[in-house]
């Protein structure tokens, strides 16, 4: 296999892409050392508070493992809470303190301006176009997915 070929492959421009944009984005965030995937914990827990771990972890489509070591990051930095959820006993429910949300929404202007930055290469119809091929990819290959994606309403 040639080198060009290889560098044409979705997989391989789906992981630069992928590379690109968690630089842009913890760069952006870099003074709220903050990265991706706690923005994303930050904002479902902040959407559904109370919400449980498992919950969380399939609104992201992260693995129970990922999301726990997310989740105990968080917590140390004394961004998030967890207790025991008063619906079942076996589950542990997710607040944002008052500082998660103070962070969250410091957050919001350099995640925006992250995302903006990553498709600025781009026309406002291409942007239009990767976010649909990217949805009707992630859509129709979900089954080959390592962890579920359930998104929250």
């Amino acid at each position: 296999m040639s080198l060009s070929k290889l560098y044409q492959r979705p997989g391989f421009l789906l992981r630069r892409a992928h590379q690109i944009s968690g630089a842009i984005f913890e760069g952006a965030c870099e003074t709220l050392g903050l990265t991706q995937a706690q923005f994303g914990v930050l904002t479902i827990v902040a959407s559904e508070p109370g919400i449980d771990q498992t919950r969380l972890a399939r609104g992201l489509a992260f693995d129970k493992v990922t999301v726990m070591r997310v989740l105990k990051g968080l917590q140390q930095r004394g961004l998030v809470e967890r207790a025991m959820s008063s619906t079942n006993r076996r589950q542990m429910a997710v607040h944002l303190t008052r500082e998660g949300k103070a962070l969250l929404a410091q957050a919001q202007a350099p995640a925006e301006q992250a995302c903006q930055q990553l498709l600025a290469p781009l026309s406002l119809e291409q942007r239009r176009q990767l976010i649909e091929l990217l949805d009707t990819l992630t859509a129709g290959l979900a089954g080959h997915a390592r962890a579920p994606f359930v998104p929250l309403d």
